[in-house]
């Protein structure tokens, strides 16, 4: 599962709304060689299906689960201060994932052996 937060409306809930299926690519790494033209890149790509969450327990548990990804040493009463802060206009969405597909330069594969 993927969570993402952002606002309760715009182009990314309308089209969530239009067509549940979704992917989400991770690039982590993407080493431009021009003198090959080319670059040394690994990534993934996650598909699924997407939705916005109307559960408040669930989505007080996602956010819960961001804020201590991304600040784990926070207290957990700042942590509430600031997710009770921002839950109003807070809208939650989740993209459960049915398969993922990596790839990786040849040249980046051949150094691992």
């Amino acid at each position: 599962m993927l969570f993402f937060h952002g606002a309760k409306s715009g182009h990314k809930i309308d089209a969530i709304k239009k067509c549940s299926k979704a992917s989400f690519c991770v690039i982590a790494q993407d080493h431009i060689v021009p003198e090959e033209y080319t670059t040394y890149f690994r990534s993934v790509i996650a598909f699924g299906k997407i939705h916005v969450m109307e559960d408040e327990k669930e989505m007080k548990n996602a956010i819960e689960l961001l804020a201590v990804k991304y600040y784990p040493n926070d207290t957990e009463t700042n942590r509430n201060i600031a997710i009770n802060r921002e839950w109003k206009p807070l809208c939650m969405i989740e993209l459960e994932i049915e398969h993922l597909s990596g790839k990786e330069a040849i040249e980046l594969t051949k150094t691992k052996q």
